[in-house]
């Protein structure tokens, strides 16, 4: 039974910085693709970055910009079973549920791509 749990969401203030870990159990870990999405209260579920088995390549949403990309870094350990993303310089709009999840498809952004999810950790980020 695949199992993803997220850690390390928290409260804090804008301009802070937070990483959060999604360590995975009843899975093969470097055979699936990974992806942080979030969901903010009375939204969708939007993806936020998603990271191919091998960590080499990653997928940020089509209209991110630059300054987006460089604040959210994506990173998997696949010896550790582990999935990372450090999040820099948070804005109140940042604050949602993150989840992971996991899949042995490609790296999409689209929740319908991946069959595996964790509970979420809630971000909060404060003015």
């Amino acid at each position: 039974q695949v199992q993803l749990v997220e850690s390390g969401g928290g409260c804090v203030q804008a301009g802070m910085s937070l990483r959060l870990s999604c360590t995975a159990s009843g899975l093969t870990f470097d055979d699936y693709a990974m992806a942080w999405f979030r969901q903010a209260p009375g939204k969708e579920r939007e993806g936020v970055v998603a990271i191919s088995w091998s960590g080499r390549t990653t997928y940020y949403p089509p209209d991110s910009s630059d300054s987006e990309k460089a604040r959210f870094t994506i990173s998997r350990d696949n010896a550790k079973n582990t999935l990372y993303l450090q999040m820099n310089d948070l804005e109140p709009e940042d604050t949602a549920m993150y989840y992971c999840a996991a899949d042995r498809g490609p790296p999409v952004l689209h929740r319908i791509g991946y069959n595996h999810w964790g509970q979420g950790t809630q971000v909060t980020v404060s003015s």
